[in-house]
């Protein structure tokens, strides 16, 4: 009998791997349901849907292996990361998904994040879960992604470890939840978030010009306003190379 993998488990979802499948369980159906809709929808290689029943939902595991994990190092060549940015690209420049427009996770007004950020910094400080000079300095950083933004097809977490490679082919892309209609960079900074060595090799693969400046200013709002949630919900963002490490580097 196949053993049963808990891939990731918190109060809001859960992923488990028996064999080669797959099988995320979610309170929300609303994520499901998006994560559906835009795996049919997306331009690059995503799991094949094997079956789904509210609240679970069954994907056909990919082959290869991830590019690797925050804090952890990268199992990728530089020729690897260059590929998974070519794929990015080629969501970005997708068609939009269908009305009615969806936002996703990269999506989200600069007035209503501002307020978040702001919220977020006052709560570090006040709760004295990182020093005032930490957050000051990073939110003066991240003011440089609260700027307008052409909308493209966004991925929404596009963590490194979404993202399955096998040599120098990306093979497929998973946990597509938070999609919908966003900032593409905050898909580009979202996947080398604590990998800033390989931030060259994707942009090349990109193909584009990128401002440097907001990618790095999206490492230091995720990073804000991740840290307490990591926190009480069983992760630790103080972990070696982790989102406080990222926060740390902008000093």
């Amino acid at each position: 009998m196949d053993e049963v993998n808990v891939v990731v488990a918190h109060s809001e979802r859960a992923t488990l791997r028996v064999g080669d499948v797959f099988l995320k369980v979610d309170a929300d159906q609303t994520r499901l349901d998006v994560e559906v809709e835009a795996m049919a929808l997306a331009p690059v290689p995503t799991p094949e849907v094997l079956w789904r029943k509210p609240p679970a939902l069954a994907l056909a595991a990919l082959p290869g292996t991830t590019l690797g994990r925050l804090g952890g190092p990268s199992t990728g060549s530089p020729a690897a990361w260059a590929a998974a940015g070519a794929a990015i690209r080629k969501l970005h420049e997708a068609p939009l998904p269908p009305l009615p427009p969806r936002p996703g996770r990269a999506g989200r007004s600069i007035v209503a994040l501002a307020a978040e950020l702001d919220d977020e910094c006052k709560l570090l400080v006040t709760n004295g879960v990182l020093p005032a000079d930490l957050v000051t300095r990073n939110r003066r950083v991240a003011e440089a992604a609260l700027r307008p933004w052409t909308p493209a097809f966004t991925h929404g977490d596009l963590q490194i470890a979404h993202v399955f490679v096998d040599g120098e082919k990306v093979t497929g892309i998973i946990d597509w939840s938070e999609a919908g209609q966003g900032d593409a960079l905050y898909d580009l900074a979202t996947f080398t978030l604590g990998h800033e060595e390989h931030l060259d090799d994707v942009i090349s693969g990109y193909g584009a010009d990128i401002d440097l400046d907001v990618i790095h200013a999206w490492w230091s709002l995720r990073s804000l306003l991740a840290v307490r949630w990591l926190s009480e919900h069983g992760f630790d963002p103080f972990a070696p190379g982790c989102e406080v490490d990222v926060l740390r580097s902008r000093m």
